[in-house]
């Protein structure tokens, strides 16, 4: 059985051959994940508008339910106080004196201003019900149309995904057994620069006496000690990782299937 390396016990040279390397997977991989563009964001911005609406519906619902039960409400009130008027008027048949039919006229006029009252809230509430009930029917409409979007987003994903998965497996073992290679502090070093990178690049090549990253000019006796490979040198302007052009073409280029 072969003996593990410790990350700590590599040379420089080593070292930079490793993370040249780790660069090229790493970057393979965005590749394919390029792929898949913005329908990750797309598949999520659409899966809340979804949510967004069926929310809106429930509310909806709510208001409907709501604008019922006060219309029924108000209709009882409407028959209680017809049933009490003429409850009242048959009293005033029978009355002995003119207070008693005055006090009962009271009640009348009281019960028809409650009819009033009922009617009116009556209109309101059924004007608002056909509103809401519009409103539903054109919120339903809306999922349907955007759940339809979004399952045709979510086909398309999946697609690419499956498409992509095998590749994007492999190259992820082979990335996280090069880092076990790499001793923490530079892995950390290398993940840092790559996250603040624009393109994703932490370790690039010396390109006409130019970074490879910013492109800005790099002084001969800098290049001198980058192709001595005797210490991690970064780009005094963009902080990534420079290495020679020879050390990069002895790293094998990525393929996968």
């Amino acid at each position: 059985m072969a003996k593990k390396i410790d990350p700590n016990e590599l040379t420089v040279e080593e070292k930079l051959h490793a993370l040249y390397e780790l660069q090229q997977v790493d970057s393979k991989i965005d590749e394919l994940r390029v792929l898949q563009g913005e329908l990750p964001q797309e598949v999520k911005d659409m899966a809340d508008i979804v949510e967004g609406l069926k929310t809106r519906l429930s509310n909806i619902e709510d208001d409907i339910k709501s604008c019922e039960t006060h219309l029924s409400e108000r209709r009882v009130e409407m028959q209680n106080a017809e049933q009490a008027i003429l409850r009242y008027r048959d009293q005033q048949e029978n009355v002995r004196n003119n207070r008693e039919y005055d006090n009962l006229s009271k009640e009348i006029e009281f019960q028809q201003l409650s009819i009033e009252l009922a009617q009116k809230k009556i209109k309101e509430f059924t004007s608002l019900l056909e509103t809401r009930t519009a409103d539903k029917a054109r919120t339903i409409s809306e999922i349907e149309e955007k759940t339809i979007e979004l399952n045709q987003k979510r086909a398309e994903l999946n697609d690419i995904l499956l498409e992509t998965k095998e590749q994007t497996e492999t190259l992820v073992l082979r990335a996280n057994k090069l880092e076990l290679g790499i001793d923490e502090r530079l892995l950390a070093a290398f993940k840092r620069i790559r996250k603040n990178a624009r393109n994703g690049l932490a370790v690039v090549t010396v390109d006409r006496d130019a970074c490879g990253g910013c492109h800005n000019k790099i002084p001969a006796q800098r290049q001198l000690d980058i192709r001595q490979r005797k210490k991690i040198i970064p780009c005094e302007y963009c902080g990534r990782i420079l290495v020679d052009k020879e050390l990069a073409e002895s790293v094998k280029p990525v393929k996968v299937k």
